[in-house]
């Protein structure tokens, strides 16, 4: 199970594509897009009204919360592709490591259930 450098190209290759593509479509659409300014269009706007006082009010912290059990169980993924694109060439070894780290994530998820740390108030 040695790799080579050369395995990684189609990675890198695929990389690239992604980044020009967005940095073509970011130039593309300054060179190419309307160029009209006016102070109406300058004022902020959000959802039609007019906003009124600071913009700064303070967050639940239950709001980051959410956010941050979701990013870290929506990364456990990430590491289950790689895992299923290779389920033959790992063979049993792979299964038992998987079905550590499924529960490692079972024993979390559980953990923040009885925390109630998803209960929206």
């Amino acid at each position: 199970m040695q790799n080579s450098q050369i395995d990684f190209i189609p990675i890198l290759m695929q990389v690239l594509l992604a980044v020009g593509f967005v940095a073509l479509t970011i130039f593309g659409s300054s060179l190419l897009g309307p160029k009209r300014s006016s102070a109406n269009k300058d004022k902020s706007f959000e959802c039609g009204i007019e906003s009124v006082g600071n913009a700064r009010i303070p967050f639940s912290v239950k709001y980051f919360l959410v956010a941050i059990l979701f990013v870290l169980f929506d990364v456990e993924v990430i590491f289950m592709y790689p895992w299923a694109v290779n389920f033959k060439d790992l063979g049993a070894d792979g299964l038992i490591k998987m079905i550590i780290f499924m529960t490692l994530l079972l024993i979390g998820f559980f953990y923040v259930i009885k925390k109630k740390a998803l209960v929206w108030e």
